[in-house]
């Protein structure tokens, strides 16, 4: 079922410019995409209003706080206790991202580890989680692509 854009053109040229400088002020976005400084304030405050923007947080590189081995633990829980596993999820300060899915598996956890003795010591403290059955832990050996949405976002902008 395809879903409109909540963004019109206007608005993916603002998040393209910031997408590329996220610390640039509103005169800059506004010099960078061509409009008013109270149009690209107020579209601000809309994504604001809106959640269109997640959170600002850098991405930091765990290896340099002593985290160098990434991994996904696949995980099959008991649906009716998901809240709070999602709790004890969150406790665990290793535990990078977590994604509820389809299909043969209901969690899909990101973790950073030391080395293999803490990723052991991190999936059994998952494992020890009321309402987690079962786990499959997997290295992750290269990461291809990171996250990004630019391209989309460019792509929306040169629409009109």
């Amino acid at each position: 079922m395809p879903t409109k854009p909540t963004v019109d053109s206007i608005d993916a040229s603002i998040l393209d410019a910031l997408s590329a400088e996220p610390r640039a002020t509103v005169i800059a976005l506004a010099a960078r995409t061509g409009l008013s400084r109270n149009t690209v304030q107020a579209r601000l405050n809309k994504f604001d209003q809106n959640s269109t923007l997640r959170s600002f947080e850098r991405r930091i590189d765990p290896a340099t706080l002593g985290y160098p081995l990434n991994a996904v633990i696949m995980t099959g829980v008991t649906q009716r206790k998901l809240s709070d596993i999602a709790v004890a999820l969150e406790a665990i300060p290793e535990v990078t991202e977590v994604q509820g899915l389809s299909g043969v598996t209901d969690l899909l956890i990101q973790v950073v580890a030391r080395d293999a003795d803490d990723l052991y010591r991190i999936a059994g403290r998952i494992l020890d989680i009321d309402g987690v059955e079962q786990t499959t832990t997997a290295l992750v050996m290269r990461q291809l692509v990171d996250f990004r949405l630019h391209p989309l976002v460019r792509e929306l902008a040169a629409e009109e």
